[in-house]
């Protein structure tokens, strides 16, 4: 097969997962919020977290692992349980955070406030790291989406499954940074208190509500 196919082959794959990648989620949400709250520094660093634990679904995929839990029904369900769980804790977490700040009044009185206080780094690293490693969706990903483009003509499949996960870790990368630098561009316009809370409680019933869609949907 000539390298003229596979540039081809490896293009179609980048523009499908380019698309994929983009589809609002759980980890793009908090790459927004934390882009918003945090930085694009912050931000980035979370989507290293996430990228990290793609690799390991990769490399899984890639070692046999993801077809067995793929075709585990029980694997699949205590995954989805373990990833429901937490994003229903980050929810709730953001969402008692706003109602510790004070009610609409408390928030009026003190609207030009000093800006929130980032978190670390290694934090919103270690929390998209696990709502990425926990979501049943991504390891379909790699085990539905990624294998149609498996070809015997292209090499070994562990080979293959390599290029196309790297391919893949591009298109999550510029996704999740463009999630993050529209986040950092709403921060730029120096959010009221009464707006930062207000952010994160939008963010917070929506991670709740993510819960509540893993949790019922058959995946």
């Amino acid at each position: 097969m000539g390298p003229e196919v596979v540039v081809v082959w490896v293009l179609v794959f980048f523009g499908a997962s380019v698309l994929v990648a983009l589809t609002p989620g759980a980890n793009n949400l908090l790459g927004l919020h934390h882009g918003m709250t945090h930085g694009v520094r912050r931000g980035l660093a979370g989507l290293v977290g996430r990228l990290a634990a793609f690799t390991l679904l990769i490399t899984a995929v890639a070692a046999g692992l993801g077809q067995l839990l793929a075709a585990s029904e029980t694997a699949l369900s205590i995954i989805k349980w373990a990833g429901a769980a937490y994003l229903l804790w980050l929810g709730l977490r953001l969402l008692w955070s706003t109602i510790r700040r004070g009610t609409d009044a408390d928030v009026a009185a003190e609207d030009v406030g000093p800006p929130a206080v980032p978190m670390p780094a290694r934090r919103v690293a270690r929390k998209e790291f696990g709502v990425a490693i926990a979501n049943p969706k991504a390891i379909l990903v790699f085990t539905a989406f990624v294998p149609q483009f498996i070809d015997p003509g292209h090499g070994p499949f562990p080979a293959q499954i390599a290029v196309l996960g790297g391919v893949y870790l591009l298109a999550e990368f510029l996704a999740g940074s463009a999630y993050v630098g529209a986040g950092a561009a709403v921060k730029s316009i120096k959010l009221s208190l009464r707006a930062r809370r207000n952010v994160d409680r939008g963010t917070g019933v929506v991670l709740v509500g993510l819960a509540g869609v893993l949790a019922t949907s058959n995946a």
